[in-house]
């Protein structure tokens, strides 16, 4: 079991979490001389003093909730015995109020990426086959089994085949005023660097939302060297053309490999750390995710800034608790608003509904030491770094500058994956706690585990241990700049992740607030 070990965020703090793996058992004494007076499970929390009824209990030198009854010292501290506090309000918020430091520019760090035609840059070499309705699923799929056992082989420089398979197209309003985020998140995932603006797609033919409609003239970047837009590439199911399944999948052989040829000429070079666009977010948490993953991922956000690359935080569902610390950490006013303007989505989402945000904080979170969701917002926050905020994009719109930024999302571990992948992501970072065996099949997915314990029994699916922190053989910086030289090879190809190994993904899932019809 070893020294019976707790641990604070701030001197404030009335409650530590229990440290050792396995929890510890009633009669525990610490160093301080604090007793245990119940059996505390690892990374749930003891009072550290007496807090009498009514009373604050406090963690990050924050609120998280009021003593439903007297709690002795040595208690265990769980969401039976709290009273979550109030949402804060949207109004009288700090606004771009922090103070501005000048970090020292990063420099001399690269990886080899793939330079594509519109300046951005990819990680990854891989042939895209955008879908535009749920229908061609099947299809699709078959003949991407084919793909990767009779073409891939032909193009060694090609690193593989993915469909971006999704739920949307037809049976909803898609005139509705919130289609339009479903329909640009597709576009945009469709023009992810990783795809090297190779564009192809796989329609049914008589789908609301026809190919013309998803990817419009214009839209697709210039793929070659002609300066000449590309046409759209279509394979339509229902074309006269088609006599029978197989004459469907023909076809879409023959255009993929059009593709192919072009991704197969495409070589890595060396490009600036700068052009790393990089998305993350955390699933499965525990109270350990505040403490060791999300920080150290922090510290890496911000190396990432001072390298003048672009890092994207989000899960609008978990952080609107810690909406005053974001917007005082924006860059200006309106940007600030902006923030206001999507934790005001939710709120209204929430109204509608008839539901709390209580909601959000899952069984594995409460099992894992999360009371509630103001103490999930403040471990949550802590992975965006402490550089100031440059600007925020709604669900599905695509990046247009660097530096950090709130990339508003639900929390829903694969949607928030999706609209990270439509803003033009090339590597994903996820934390995680109680464990979750997540991953992309178009980008990278580096996973970083809050406890040695999960470290050590998911041995083959978690990247980086972040729970060597709670133990003390790391610090929060060391493991910072593990994960940062990590990126830089995995960018590079030298280097697969556990979930690339094992080719872990799940499909896309579309944000669609619009109303089925």
């Amino acid at each position: 079991m070893g020294e019976p070990l707790y641990i604070t965020m701030h001197p404030a703090d009335n409650v530590g979490i229990v440290a050792n793996d396995g929890g510890l058992p009633a009669g525990t004494r610490f160093d301080s001389g604090l007793t245990l007076r119940d059996k505390v499970p690892q990374g749930h929390k003891v009072a550290l003093v007496d807090i009498p009824a009514g009373g604050v209990v406090r963690r990050y030198d924050v609120p998280i909730g009021y003593a439903e009854k007297d709690i002795a010292a040595g208690s265990w501290v769980h969401e039976r015995l709290l009273r979550m506090p109030e949402a804060r309000t949207l109004e009288d918020l700090p606004m771009a109020t922090a103070a501005r430091t000048q970090a020292e520019p990063l420099e001399g760090y690269t990886f080899q990426g793939y330079r594509n035609a519109d300046g951005s840059v990819g990680t990854r070499n891989i042939l895209a086959i955008t879908q535009s309705v749920q229908c061609v699923a099947g299809v699709t799929r078959f003949a991407i089994d084919r793909i990767r056992s009779e073409l891939l082989p032909k193009y060694p420089n090609v690193d593989g085949v993915v469909a971006l398979e999704h739920g949307y197209g037809c049976g909803v309003a898609i005139d509705a005023p919130d289609a339009v985020i479903p329909i640009r998140t597709l576009r945009n995932i469709s023009l992810n660097p990783n795809f090297g603006g190779e564009v192809m797609v796989v329609s049914l033919g008589c789908e609301k939302l026809q190919p013309e409609r998803l990817l419009p003239p214009g839209s697709i970047p210039i793929a070659d060297e002609r300066g000449e837009a590309q046409d759209l590439d279509v394979v339509c199911l229902q074309d006269d053309e088609h006599v029978g399944f197989m004459s469907m999948v023909d076809s879409i052989l023959r255009q993929a490999e059009v593709h192919l040829k072009r991704l197969n000429q495409r070589r890595r070079e060396t490009v600036p750390a700068s052009e790393l666009v990089v998305g993350v977010q955390c699933g499965g948490s525990d109270a350990f995710s505040g403490v060791t993953a999300n920080p150290a991922v922090g510290f890496c956000a911000d190396l990432l800034v001072r390298a003048g690359a672009t890092i994207m935080f989000s899960e609008t569902t978990e952080v609107r608790d810690g909406v005053a610390q974001l917007t005082s950490r924006a860059a200006t006013p309106e940007i600030a608003q902006e923030i206001v303007r999507e934790m005001g989505w939710y709120d209204d989402y929430l109204q509608r509904g008839s539901v709390d945000r209580s909601a959000n904080t899952s069984p594995g979170n409460k099992k894992g030491g999360l009371s509630n969701i103001v103490e999930k917002a403040m471990g949550s926050i802590v992975k965006s770094g402490s550089a100031q905020i440059a600007g925020v994009l709604a669900p599905g719109e695509k990046l247009k500058q660097k530096g950090l930024i709130y990339a508003a999302t639900p929390a829903s571990d694969f949607i928030c994956g999706t609209l990270q992948l439509a803003a033009g992501m090339n590597l994903h970072v996820f934390t995680t706690g109680r464990g979750t065996p997540y991953g992309l099949a178009e980008v990278p997915v580096i996973k970083v585990a809050t406890r040695s314990d999960l470290a050590r029994r998911w041995h083959d699916l978690m990247d980086v241990n972040a729970g060597t922190i709670a133990e003390g053989k790391a610090s929060i910086e060391e493991v910072g700049w593990e994960l940062f030289r990590l990126m830089l090879d995995v960018a590079s190809g030298r280097k697969k992740t556990w979930a690339e190994q094992w080719k872990l993904h799940n499909q896309l899932v579309l944000f669609n607030p619009a109303p089925v019809t």
